[in-house]
């Protein structure tokens, strides 16, 4: 089943659903990009391991924390060529989970890859600092970085009520994009990791929002009979 939102399902980034949201995402990602990838490439799903630490009182408790990302690789040389991220609400609200992201997409960086980040995330910081002045309000956005222009971005936004957005995946710069349907990906996995049985929706989901989300939400779900 399918999930029952639109767009983006918030209820997703609670700590009970978000590592199985994620694993599973990369894994769709996986599944959809390798059959364009033919004898050129190869696609790998990969994980960082890191550790953050919460300070109680005085006391100290260590959590460690697993990470997917995906890579695209040339076969003939193992170099690497696009490097695929989704950001995770420890990326965007604490110090060394930011830490982490940042140093894998400054490797990539000076591997001189494409690099395609896919933040749905609304809790925490923002992970890119580029302004958004004359820029319209988004909730979502993906976020492609090609390896010839790496100080040019090109941007794929959603909000809460919309579709996620389709985008382009870069490959080699002679070789042709793979376009990515998001909302696909995000409805295969919220139907494979069957969220259906174990997401409630009939209280405001942990992630914060503002009075017209929540209005919107409430609305949407009760008009679907989610919500009762």
């Amino acid at each position: 089943m399918p999930s029952p939102l639109p767009g983006m399902d918030p209820y997703l980034e609670q700590e009970k659903f978000w590592p199985t949201f994620h694993y599973n995402l990369m894994n769709v990602l996986f599944q959809v990009v390798t059959p364009s990838l033919v004898e050129r490439y190869r696609a790998r799903v990969l994980e960082r391991v890191f550790t953050v630490e919460h300070v109680l009182f005085t006391s100290v408790t260590r959590e460690e924390h697993r990470e997917p990302y995906l890579e695209i690789r040339q076969r003939s040389d193992g170099k690497l060529i696009t490097l695929v991220e989704a950001v995770s609400p420890t990326n965007k609200t604490t110090a060394k989970g930011r830490q982490s992201y940042i140093e894998k997409r400054q490797e990539a960086q000076r591997s001189r890859a494409n690099i395609v980040e896919i933040d749905l995330v609304l809790e925490g910081q923002r992970m890119h600092d580029f302004t958004r002045e004359n820029l319209p309000t988004w909730d979502y956005n993906v976020v492609v970085t090609r390896a010839p222009r790496p100080e040019q971005f090109e941007l794929y936004t959603a909000n809460l009520d919309k579709r996620l957005p389709r985008f382009k995946l870069p490959l080699a710069a002679d070789d042709r994009d793979t376009v990515i349907d998001l909302q696909a990906a995000m409805h295969r996995v919220y139907d494979q990791a069957d969220f259906a049985a174990t997401v409630s929706y009939q209280t405001d989901p942990q992630t914060k929002l503002d009075a017209e989300q929540k209005h919107w939400l409430d609305k949407y779900l009760r008009g679907h009979g989610i919500r009762s």
